[in-house]
C-alpha cells in the first residue's frame, strides 16, 4: 500500500462489526454449535469475552474461514464481506 492510499477501514467499528456479526451466528443454532466446536469457546467463554478483542476476532475469523457464512453474514449486516476480514484483522492486531 502506497502512503497516500487510505487504509480500507471498515465504517464500523471492528467490535461492533464482530458483535453484530456474533448475534446473526447465534440466530442459527447449527452455526452457533459449528463456531465453539471450530474456535473452542464455550459459551461461558463467549459470554465473559464479549469485550475481548481475541474472542471477537475469534467470531469474525470464523466468518472468514467459511465463505458461505461470511456471504451471508455481510448481507444480513449490510456490509461488504471485505469489512468483515478488515475488522478480523483489526481486532488480531
Amino acid at each position: 500500500m502506497r502512503l497516500d492510499q487510505p487504509a480500507l477501514v471498515p465504517k464500523r467499528a471492528p467490535e461492533t462489526i464482530a458483535l453484530e456479526a456474533l448475534g446473526w451466528v447465534l440466530t442459527d443454532e447449527g452455526r452457533a454449535e459449528r463456531l465453539l466446536a471450530l474456535t473452542g469457546l464455550t459459551p461461558d467463554a463467549l459470554r465473559g469475552g464479549l469485550g475481548d478483542r481475541a474472542v471477537l476476532a475469534a467470531v469474525l475469523g470464523f466468518l472468514a474461514g467459511h465463505e458461505a457464512d461470511l456471504v451471508a453474514a455481510a448481507i444480513a449486516l449490510d456490509l461488504p464481506p471485505e469489512d468483515i476480514t478488515a475488522a478480523a484483522r483489526a481486532l488480531e492486531g
